[in-house]
């Protein structure tokens, strides 16, 4: 059934292939750009991926402007107004992100104080805060999870205050996603499969939550359907240049859906659970969403019935009763953690991912106040998030 009203926006032009990253100098010079400011970490230094980058300007006759590689895990405003001092000591004129969420949010954070012509970023924290045009902004995604390359939002740390701040607007998103398979052939096996299943989490809370829409269901479900196929090869070999360019698509596809649709509760515990228990939001994600997807069947059951055919479930779906096929949607998704498990050892449980139970009542606590609770189907209280962390635990 069609919603009343719904509004959809993904204004990110994506170049998708196995060498698009040679197209960064043109679309710079199309977005009136000379001297960009490369915005990474050190992990994307490791990797040797910021040679990719270079090597594509080399018979361009543009220049990288500054290089700023050490952007932490846990970004914070500290590090935002380092790089804006780096740009404009260099005469930058353009941002491009290399890398994960970190990095990604990172430079939307650097986007908004240079173009805000500020000097406190926390000044725009909150929804729909900011007015100037934005810097032109490219994002090369290293990992294929977190779909922050086609999103409008960015979660930054106040360092003055120790808390994690969420900033979006229309104008967070970037002009240009990059998605070349060379870029994510160095994640080890763990989180190639973490990342996986952060975007499968996207694509299903997208689906099943109550700001979804047509739209956002075409990118959820396509996006599943990559990464049921092709995650579990991206795991195993990760030199397949096949897997990995369905898994950057399937993040992007992820990502588009999310943010248009929102997320629910699986968010909510995993966020929960990474702030006090620093376990990485991918994992946190894979536990959680068995957990989440049965929690929300008394509103969601015949929504989670049709993810059966994009999971890999036609055949099941064909032979099994209607009233039967969301819970085999939710068996498959077992049967794919476990699938992960057998590659790479990805836990199952929050105590497999050594979570101490002791901190599962302060988890239930901080997720019960998430914002994007306020878009899962089913109410959450603190006994209900208690149950479900107790049923995740073990």
């Amino acid at each position: 059934m069609l919603p009343s009203y719904y509004e959809f926006f993904n204004p990110v032009k994506i170049l998708s292939g196995k060498n698009a990253l040679d197209n960064l100098p043109y679309e710079l010079e199309q977005l009136g750009a000379k001297r960009p400011i490369i915005v990474t970490d050190k992990g994307v230094i490791k990797a040797g991926l910021i040679q990719v980058v270079k090597s594509a300007f080399d018979s361009s006759g543009m220049v990288i402007g500054a290089i700023y590689d050490d952007v932490p895990p846990d970004s914070s405003s500290d590090v935002v107004n380092q790089i804006v001092a780096v740009y404009r000591e260099n005469g930058c004129d353009a941002i491009v992100a290399v890398g994960g969420g970190s990095p990604i949010d990172t430079a939307k954070g650097v986007n908004i104080v240079l173009s805000e012509n500020s000097d406190d970023l926390m000044k725009f924290e909150g929804a729909d805060r900011l007015k100037a045009p934005m810097k032109p902004f490219i994002v090369i995604p290293t990992t294929a999870g977190t779909g922050s390359e086609v999103t409008l939002a960015a979660v930054i740390k106040n360092t003055a205050k120790n808390v994690k701040m969420a900033f979006a607007s229309h104008l967070l998103f970037p002009k240009i996603a990059i998605l070349d398979p060379r870029m994510t052939t160095t994640m080890p096996p763990h989180i190639t499969a973490m990342t996986g299943m952060d975007a499968l989490a996207h694509s299903m809370e997208a689906y099943t939550c109550l700001q979804k829409n047509p739209l956002s269901d075409a990118y959820a479900t396509a996006a599943i359907k990559l990464i049921a196929q092709y995650l579990p090869k991206a795991v195993e070999n990760g030199k397949d240049m096949e897997a990995r360019m369905a898994m950057a698509n399937a993040a992007t596809m992820a990502g588009a859906a999310f943010s248009n649709s929102m997320v629910g509760m699986v968010h909510s515990l995993g966020h929960a659970t990474g702030a006090i228990c620093h376990i990485p939001h991918g994992l946190a994600m894979s536990i959680f969403l068995p957990f989440g997807l049965e929690y929300n069947l008394p509103k969601t059951e015949a929504m989670v019935a049709e993810l059966l055919l994009p999971l890999g479930g036609e055949a099941e779906y064909v032979k099994v009763a209607a009233g039967q096929r969301a819970a085999r949607t939710i068996v498959l998704v077992r049967k794919f953690q476990q699938t992960l498990f057998d590659l790479c050892g990805l836990p199952r449980t929050l105590k497999e991912a050594g979570v101490p139970k002791n901190k599962l009542e302060e988890i239930a606590k901080t997720a019960i106040n998430d914002g994007t609770l306020s878009f899962n189907p089913e109410e959450l209280d603190l006994n209900d998030a208690l149950n479900v962390l107790n049923e995740a635990y073990s």
